[in-house]
């Protein structure tokens, strides 16, 4: 029986206990032996999301392309596949074209396709994704405490600056005066593409020195309001 292995990691995973890619390993191979194969091919995708799409993961492909009629593919954990139940259905599709089956190391109703396994398989793809959603809620619940407490979330937005503790923003005055002509461009009446062209003319660039266009204006004035 020939084994292929897959693992994957994405960015915000590889601190997670039981999730790195030793782990992961590690938990092919103590599979491979017990099927008598000594060093099962291993593919991987390192920081890569769950919820990719088949074609922006190399690693699963490249695993896919290397199994043959009868061989496994195993993973350590089926979340490994993916954290999207389309994405997992998708490779579960991919998979049995070639006349393989998809084995987690940990279970997970892996072993036969049974009403009782298939039923296994559903819940901890639902579990995954769900799981997922809850890192994203959490992920956006943080990054909004500190866009409320004024502090830096990304990118420094257009008229703020750091501040020497490197972590709050407060005004930038020289772009805030930039957005005060902005408003008061608007205040009279003038469209955001006569707006771009007027603080060009009067040679008013942007943080990067550019001349500002539809969409810079836009942003700006989204932010003046």
């Amino acid at each position: 029986m020939k084994i292929v292995g897959y693992i994957r990691v994405s960015t915000d995973q590889q601190v997670e206990s039981g999730l790195g890619l030793e782990a992961q390993v590690k938990a092919i191979q103590d599979y491979a032996h017990k099927c008598g194969v000594e060093k099962p091919e291993i593919f991987r995708d390192e920081g890569i999301s769950g919820v990719l799409s088949l074609e922006k993961r190399l690693g699963i492909l490249e695993a896919i392309a290397h199994l043959k009629k009868g061989s496994v593919l195993v993973v350590a954990k089926r979340d490994r596949l993916g954290r999207d139940p389309m994405v997992v259905a998708m490779i579960e599709s991919a998979v049995k074209r070639k006349g393989s089956r998809i084995v987690s190391a940990a279970g997970e109703g892996t072993d036969n396709d049974d009403p009782s396994s298939i039923l296994m398989r559903r819940l901890v793809d639902a579990f995954g994704e769900y799981e997922r959603l809850i890192i994203g809620a959490r992920t956006k619940a943080a990054l909004k405490a500190k866009k409320d407490k004024g502090e830096r979330v990304g990118y420094i937005p257009f008229g703020k600056r750091l501040s020497d503790d490197g972590i709050t923003l407060i005004d930038h005055s020289a772009e805030q005066r930039i957005l005060q002509k902005i408003k008061a461009l608007r205040n009279k009446g003038l469209s955001i593409r006569s707006i771009a062209r007027a603080m060009n003319e009067n040679k008013i660039l942007n943080r990067k020195q550019l001349a500002w266009n539809h969409a810079s204006v836009h942003r700006a004035l989204l932010k003046l309001a």
